[in-house]
């Protein structure tokens, strides 16, 4: 089942001139009807329903962001790039950069049918589907990070890739704080004196989760990879890190447990020692201590949470999906000091 709701009012567009703009690159007649996906923190997609297609269309929200943040630009490159060798990728249909069709770049992809788990399971899942839906969220990240880099050597910025997120996710940090999050300088300042060397350099998707993955259980594989917001070519250790801030184990504490958003903790699911191990398996790289990269991803996540909850406190957005997003950076933050102390 979808997870569709009406458009929010902050967040709508002009259909019509969406669409008469669309209508070239889809052979569609007939206004969509266009409904808003819930899920998402950052950018905003809407289902567009034609008589005989579905589209997805991403567009940046509203109100002040980071710069380099909501490039629908970068996004659609990224994916078009990588449609030719990374088959998981959903089909790009065209990008809109004339910002007087809906008031912002905006781009348009196919329609991924498969099944979306979030927080919860549905009934009649069974441990054989779980174990389907672990083996190959770790395949596929592999899969991912062995993918020749050079079809986006324009993204490679060279040696020195986890030092610039440690720079950068830290600044993002401080231009972001409010007076009820944490100032976490203890924190960047361990990060930044205990930063390892690059491992590696590839192709990374920087938000890779359960629910940004489309699956067919049925014939036990993945339907599709989404959200390639944060994807660009750095190190695969690093995204492996930012993964699993977002895994939940079954005896993880109860504040961080709270912050579950997929079903990471069920029998059958590996812990997140279990995926760090596996994964070092599969894609033959090594690594003796994974400390930095997991506190480095709790952090991270962290400044992504903090973001959105900035705009939140200033009105800039009202989605009452981020209305605990302040507690949840608090949680992030001490869960990552408590690594390091």
């Amino acid at each position: 089942m979808k997870d569709l709701t009406a458009v929010r009012e902050e967040d709508r567009f002009d259909i019509a001139k969406m669409h008469s703009w669309l209508r070239p690159f889809i052979n569609q007649d007939q206004l969509p009807e266009v409904k808003q996906f819930r899920s998402g923190a950052s950018n905003l997609t809407y289902l567009l329903s034609y008589p005989d297609r579905e589209l997805v269309l991403r567009k940046p929200p509203v109100g002040t962001k980071a710069a380099s943040a909501h490039d629908m630009n970068r996004e659609f490159l990224i994916q078009s790039r990588l449609q030719s060798v990374f088959p998981l990728v959903p089909k790009m249909i065209a990008l809109c950069q004339d910002q007087s069709v809906i008031g912002s770049d905006f781009y348009v992809m196919e329609y991924v049918e498969g099944q979306i788990f979030r927080r919860d399971i549905p009934e009649g899942i069974t441990s054989s589907d779980i174990s389907v839906m672990a083996d190959s969220l770790i395949n596929g990240l592999v899969q991912l990070h062995a993918v020749d880099s050079s079809i986006l050597a324009e993204l490679n910025k060279g040696n020195g890739y986890v030092q610039r997120q440690v720079d950068g996710w830290s600044k993002r940090y401080r231009n972001a704080l409010t007076d009820d999050v944490p100032t976490a300088e203890k924190l960047m300042a361990w990060l930044s004196a205990n930063q390892p060397n690059d491992v590696d350099s590839c192709i990374i998707h920087g938000d890779w989760r359960i629910d940004n993955v489309v699956f067919d259980l049925a014939n036990a594989r993945i339907a599709g990879v989404l959200d390639w917001e944060l994807a660009t070519v750095g190190d695969p250790l690093m995204d492996l890190g930012s993964a699993l801030a977002y895994w939940v184990d079954r005896d993880d504490e109860a504040a961080f447990a709270s912050l579950r958003r997929q079903p990471s903790h069920l029998p059958g699911m590996p812990t997140r020692d279990e995926f760090v191990q596996r994964y070092l398996e599969l894609s033959g790289r090594n690594c003796n201590d994974f400390t930095f990269y997991e506190v480095f991803g709790l952090f991270r996540l962290a400044v992504i949470i903090q973001q959105i909850w900035a705009r939140f406190r200033l009105g800039q957005t009202t989605n009452p999906a981020f209305a605990g997003f302040g507690d949840a950076v608090n949680t992030l933050i001490n869960r990552a000091e408590g690594k390091i102390s």
